[in-house]
């Protein structure tokens, strides 16, 4: 993977000593909304004035060891979360300043709608095209998502009937990551926006097979199941991330939590909302989730108090939990919300959120990407902080409807 790094340039912090006004849809918009806004706002200008100095259009992921930004190639599968971060700051705060780069950090991604490396041109094109058009309605970001689920259709195995994540490396034939849900909003999305059916039929037929080959019976997921790709047979079950191959690696539970969740949006089928309220049961009631429901980087790992947190599956968590608690009884509803809340307290908190000007200008701290890498550990990670102001958004629009 290719990537640049630059020194945390020195700026004039001062200047962004005012507060901005968090748009609410109706309503007072709760202190932790507000405070967290305001903060992400000053802190992502920073990372705009910096990034403003390079000619093309870089992508930033993390930090290195020395706390310098580290960006990557737009065909890295986090380079849709910046834009998307972009999309979120505009939305949120209602200023009109974040909509220039909102456009210009999205609108350079277009030539990923071709992309065919592997599974996560929906993570690259949906954070970015898709806000991108939720808040615009600019039409010609409908081409971009549509001809991307295209691509990605190529990578759909029929006798497996799952969409493929990686190459064929490892031995692998067919290996699909529980990542691979998230992909699956761009699929639903482009059979709305194209009329053609065959997008949304990949994505059940990967959700249903996932749903049967991916979970163990107390709910918790392996990270790479590996197919047959002719005739559907598993080959084996795996981890990659993940401490071993049956432990829990936290991020995958959250994009399972997120995945269901988001699938039960679309298709309405109830199979797909217990799937998401019962990962949500193996989240929440596991011995080895900390009190300040962080959790660390796997559930199963050894002496796991001295393990890193990763704060990314948090926020992630935390954003689908506002979601699921839409589809739900109200008792029940009230229950994930109120988890939801408290994840998000707990990450604006000095624990987990960046001082102003630090951090590579990240908002989040202590996140994990791949421990056994090792890459990534205990660093702030883009998609971290996408999914936390996500969070705050649903929560925004949950308590002012």
């Amino acid at each position: 993977m290719k990537i640049k790094t630059i020194a945390a340039c020195s700026l004039a912090l001062a200047a962004l000593a005012g507060t901005s006004s968090v748009q609410a849809k109706g309503g007072k918009v709760a202190p932790v909304i507000t405070e967290n806004v305001d903060f992400a706002a000053k802190q992502v200008q920073l990372m705009v004035d910096t990034m403003d100095t390079f000619k093309d259009i870089p992508s930033p992921r993390t930090t290195d060891k020395d706390g310098r930004l580290v960006f990557t190639t737009l065909d890295d599968w986090t380079s849709g979360f910046f834009p998307g971060t972009l999309w979120y700051l505009y939305e949120l705060t209602g200023d009109d300043k974040w909509l220039e780069p909102a456009v210009h950090y999205t609108e350079g991604m277009e030539r990923i709608k071709y992309y065919r490396g592997n599974h996560d041109i929906g993570f690259m094109i949906f954070c970015s095209f898709g806000n991108g058009l939720r808040l615009t309605d600019k039409q010609s970001y409908k081409d971009v998502i549509v001809t991307a689920a295209r691509t990605l259709s190529e990578r759909y195995r029929p006798g497996a009937g799952v969409i493929q994540s990686w190459p064929q490396w490892r031995g692998w034939d067919c290996p699909v990551i529980i990542d691979n849900m998230m992909n699956l909003e761009l699929m639903f999305e482009a059979t709305q926006m194209s009329g053609d059916s065959s997008f949304w039929k990949i994505a059940v037929s990967h959700a249903d097979q996932t749903m049967k080959h991916h979970y163990r019976p107390d709910m918790s997921c392996y990270h790479v199941v590996d197919y047959d790709s002719k005739t559907g047979e598993v080959r084996s079950r795996v981890t990659h991330q993940g401490y071993a191959d049956s432990s829990a690696w936290a991020r995958g539970q959250a994009w399972g939590l997120y995945g269901y969740t988001m699938c039960y949006r679309y298709t309405h089928d109830p199979k797909y909302l217990k799937q998401a309220e019962d990962i949500a049961k193996f989240i929440f009631t596991h011995k080895n989730l900390p009190e300040d429901l962080i959790p660390y980087w796997d559930y199963d790992v050894p002496n796991i108090e001295k393990e890193p947190r990763d704060a990314s599956a948090a926020a992630v968590t935390a954003s689908a939990l506002y979601e699921l608690s839409t589809y739900v009884g109200k008792k029940q509803g009230k229950e994930y919300k109120k988890l939801a809340d408290r994840i998000v307290e707990n990450l604006g908190s000095p624990a987990y959120r960046a001082k102003l000007g630090e951090n590579g200008y990240f908002v989040l701290m202590h996140s994990t990407g791949n421990k056994p890498g090792p890459s990534e550990v205990d660093v702030p990670l883009v998609y971290a902080d996408y999914y936390f102001l996500e969070a705050l958004k649903r929560k925004r629009d949950l308590e002012n409807k």
